[in-house]
């Protein structure tokens, strides 16, 4: 199978890429420089230089393409409707990448009961509509001849396979705990998120492409954790020992802007029946606390 796949040089889309080759599939990468389309040749994928404001390049490669995979910009509604309108009628595989954060709250640190599944409602933050109604738009292009699935992973982990192998959140503490010698997390960190181990999450997009029924929406995840918690693995990892210090919502948002509120200080709590029920997935990684601080992660840690 030939598949196109935006962001494949990040931690997500180059790890599914990795797979898919490895799986015997031809990938298609698209970069913004000669550079990374010269990094992506040495690994096999065929690169097509360009950025997601080129909308007519990203039609044709999807046109050319048996399937897609977009995890470049979750937000960006304009790629998804170039690139869906591009394989109307087509019955093409298309699968997108959003994230667990569109269930966040604004917690600042407080923990909330609310766990949700694919079927229950919820209300997003402003912040987050957007995201919300590009996963409809997605879903909603099954009745139009799209084979559309939606996968919103929770916080992810663990050591990518592609150019770009760090994860975004747990680097983001080990930063802040290097930077004020002891670990620390937004508000009192009582806020607990859903995790999963980033091969896991590849394996649900190659059982999703495989298998998934069009119009599907899944959570993926495979245990939950507080931000305390995390922060405090990290203060052992690095040596600080297992103390942790509140961060201030107000210093968090000036030095982290609004993802201090949605991402660091917020509750997601999500799970992930409908892809194990309906696609077979069962995600075997470790832990994360487990992987701060004896995994591959610890090499995100550098000189303390």
């Amino acid at each position: 199978m030939r598949v196109l796949v935006t962001g494949a040089t990040g931690y997500i889309g180059g790890s599914v890429a990795a797979r898919l080759l490895s799986a015997g599939h031809e990938v298609i990468g698209i970069v913004r420089s000669e550079e990374k389309a010269a990094r992506l040749s040495s690994l096999g994928i065929e690169p097509i230089i360009a950025t997601l404001a080129d909308l007519g390049t990203l039609a044709d490669a999807a046109r050319k393409a048996d399937a897609i995979i977009n995890a470049a910009d979750a937000d960006n509604s304009l790629v998804v409707h170039s690139l869906l309108d591009a394989i109307e009628g087509s019955k093409k595989r298309f699968i997108h990448t959003s994230g667990s954060s569109v269930v966040a709250d604004r917690a600042a640190g407080g923990v909330s009961e609310a766990i949700f599944t694919e079927d229950i409602p919820f209300e997003p933050l402003p912040e987050r509509l957007l995201r919300v109604a590009v996963d409809r738009l997605v879903l909603a292009a099954a009745l139009r001849g799209v084979h559309s699935v939606v996968i919103r992973p929770a916080l992810i982990y663990g050591r990518g396979h592609g150019l770009n192998p760090h994860s975004v959140q747990i680097p983001r503490l080990i930063e802040l705990a290097k930077q004020h010698r002891i670990a620390r997390h937004v508000g009192r960190g009582l806020n607990i998120w859903s995790h999963v181990f980033i091969d896991d999450v590849v394996d649900l997009y190659l059982l999703a492409l495989a298998n998934a029924p069009a119009g599907s929406l899944f959570y993926a995840e495979n245990g939950e954790t507080s931000w305390k918690s995390m922060a405090s693995a990290v203060g052992r990892a690095l040596g600080f020992g297992a103390e942790t210090r509140d961060w201030p919502v107000e210093e968090a948002v000036a030095a982290w802007g609004v993802s201090a509120i949605t991402s660091f200080g917020s509750n997601s709590r999500v799970r992930s029946f409908k892809a194990r029920r309906m696609l077979g997935w069962n995600p075997i990684g470790p832990q994360l606390i487990d992987e701060i601080e004896h995994g591959c992660s610890h090499e995100d840690f550098g000189p303390k």
